[in-house]
């Protein structure tokens, strides 16, 4: 498989992610709390995963590399936890803004632990990429007399969650199928998520039945789907490129807002699309060129 065709899977990934946001505005709207909206997404994210490695090619595992892969897997689960916290005391337009620090975050973490300076064409890809996330999330078409650092903390400590989940899931049992992978990850941000936010929702029937389309969805694009595509995809791109990848997600946000809620979308806010997909493009587009088989970071971490 080619370098682009990973680049591409995560790419879906983020898209995937992109698809939350609505969804859970809606499952809020519905009358439904933080705690069953997390909640219905791992837990039913976690069993479908499950029964699909079920029924798919299994390795045998030893012990020390299940638990790793589990423990890899709570970032992925307090990110969720941490983000939503911060929409609780931020508007979205900001706490989206700190979710996206990830951005630069993953090209901080290869830079730390794989002694590797992040080329021109990446920093300038960021600097689009920041740019671009400013005019989607629509900061500039209306005025923020007040800002919640509590809740701009909880963004930023999103973002640094989700940029160890995805370095974590290119490191960690490269050699393992990716679904049997993507269980063992869900399973990491079940429990984290079943600790903090304890599933009591489960005893009241009439809860269950109304948050399992929520559930259903959440669970499929939040849970099932990122961490199987990343994990086939991340280990050839590198945490770098694939922070710059995952920023698909708020380009899909903005056009599910608009097509599902119906909700106004500025030019500005279509410009910062643009300048997304473009900031993702400055980076990734020698690699589509040149078709290589095996990245340079597939190449380093195989030694």
């Amino acid at each position: 498989m080619k370098t682009w065709h990973y680049a591409l899977i995560v790419f879906i990934g983020g898209c995937c992610l992109g698809i939350l946001s609505t969804f859970v505005k809606l499952a809020y709207a519905g009358g439904y709390s933080m705690g069953e909206v997390t909640g219905s997404q791992v837990l039913v994210g976690t069993i479908i995963i499950w029964i699909v490695t079920f029924f798919s090619r299994k390795k045998k595992i030893h012990v020390i590399k299940k638990l790793k892969l589990v423990l890899a897997g709570i970032p992925m689960g307090l990110t969720g936890l941490l983000y939503y916290q911060s929409l609780q005391t931020l508007e979205a337009s900001l706490a989206i803004i700190c979710l996206f620090q990830f951005i630069w975050i993953g090209t901080l973490i290869e830079w730390i632990f794989y002694k590797k300076l992040p080329s021109s064409g990446k920093v300038l890809s960021i600097v689009i990429l920041l740019s671009g996330s400013a005019l989607a999330a629509g900061i500039f078409g209306e005025s923020v007399e007040s800002i919640s650092w509590q809740g701009a903390l909880w963004g930023v400590l999103a973002a640094f969650t989700f940029s160890m989940f995805i370095f974590l899931s290119g490191i960690i049992g490269k050699e393992i199928p990716a679904i049997q992978k993507s269980a063992l990850l869900s399973t990491g941000g079940l429990i984290v998520t079943i600790i903090l936010f304890p599933p009591v929702f489960l005893v009241d029937l009439q809860t269950v039945i109304g948050i399992a389309p929520y559930g259903l969805i959440l669970g499929i694009f939040g849970v099932v789907l990122p961490p199987l595509l990343f994990s086939i995809g991340m280990p050839h791109v590198g945490p770098g490129l694939g922070s710059i990848l995952t920023a698909s997600e708020l380009p899909v946000a903005v056009i599910m807002s608009a097509l599902v809620l119906s909700e106004h979308i500025s030019m500005y806010q279509w410009a910062g699309v643009a300048l997304i997909l473009g900031g993702i493009m400055v980076e990734n587009l020698k690699k589509i060129k040149s078709m290589e088989p095996i990245s340079a970071m597939d190449r380093e971490t195989s030694n």
